[in-house]
């Protein structure tokens, strides 16, 4: 079983302007309509949208990874009768690949482009991991316009470096070391990161991890570039959300597995806690990659909560 002390040695182990949407032609869409949203500073962001006339839903996806991880709830949210719009967070998947500017204002800033030019409103907007901070960064930078309810789901939304005054975080020489182990051989890195600590595949699980999820997860990874996926450790690790928290003033739901590696537990409390509005859920004994792991749990919890 995979515990923080392995996580801490599997990444120690390193160290040895604005415009219309245009809909992109059907040999490149996946789920709904593929759309390219421009954000105000240029950069090309690959969306999907399913174009439902039910209530919006925007979902912003975990690191390493790009919005084909939440295909599975999109597709069954979308036959719930529900508009899902998913993207690629830039460096990752589909979207432009620059070679700086990944902080959580910009990442924020590219969300405000996205909620403005697919035109949702009265929108849920829910964060997976990383996608957590994008969530919390818009409500403090954006006041969270269009949106009415947040879901966050085993979220970093808090502060995920341990330090005198975080004692529930993670030692930064974690952090340094998955920075080393994707500049060198991230391949073979960031299969063995996703096998066994961002799904844990050695826990017990609703759906098993099978070497095919490992397989998918490892191609969505791979999307993005080195420079992205390096400088996205240190803007989550490093970007401290508490005294942001309060700036989440609509109800939220927070799902978390008690045996999260990346994300601990007590991180994903703490979060629930810092939200005025929050619910929070556990998931006993769940790794991070319950959206997988836990599909269907996760999608009845987030479409009930929807709905309500």
């Amino acid at each position: 079983m995979t515990t923080r002390r392995s996580f801490l040695q599997l990444s120690l182990g390193g160290l040895a302007a604005t415009s219309t949407a245009v809909i992109l032609p059907q040999a490149a869409r996946g789920q709904g309509h593929a759309l390219e949203i421009k954000t105000r500073d240029g950069i090309r962001l690959f969306v999907k949208d399913t174009g439902g006339s039910g209530r919006a839903v925007v979902m912003t996806h975990a690191w390493p990874l790009n919005a084909d991880i939440w295909d599975y709830q999109a597709m069954r949210l979308s036959s719930a009768g529900f508009r899902v719009v998913t993207y690629d967070r830039r460096g990752f998947g589909r979207s432009d690949k620059p070679a700086g500017g990944y902080d959580f204002d910009i990442f924020a800033d590219d969300l405000a482009d996205v909620i403005e030019q697919t035109g949702v409103r009265d929108a849920t907007l829910i964060g997976y991991s990383m996608g957590g901070g994008e969530v919390v960064r818009y409500f403090s930078r954006h006041n969270g316009r269009r949106v009415v309810k947040a879901g966050l789901v085993g979220a970093a939304a808090h502060y995920l470096t341990k330090t005198e005054n975080n004692p529930i975080g993670i030692d930064g020489a974690v952090f340094e070391g998955i920075k080393q182990g994707v500049q060198a051989d991230r391949k073979t890195y960031l299969a063995g990161l996703l096998r066994d600590v961002f799904l844990d595949a050695r826990r017990p699980a609703t759906n098993a991890v099978t070497q095919e999820m490992v397989d998918s997860t490892l191609a969505m990874a791979m999307q993005a570039s080195v420079a992205a996926t390096s400088a996205c450790v240190d803007a989550f690790a490093k970007t401290d959300f508490r005294p942001e928290l309060a700036a989440v003033k609509v109800p939220t739901l927070v799902l978390h597995g008690t045996a999260d590696i990346p994300v601990p537990f007590a991180i994903g409390k703490a979060t629930a806690e810092g939200i005025a509005q929050a619910r929070l859920i556990e998931y006993p004994e769940a790794s991070h990659g319950i959206v997988l792991t836990e599909r269907e749990r996760v999608t009845r919890d987030l479409q009930a909560f929807i709905a309500s």
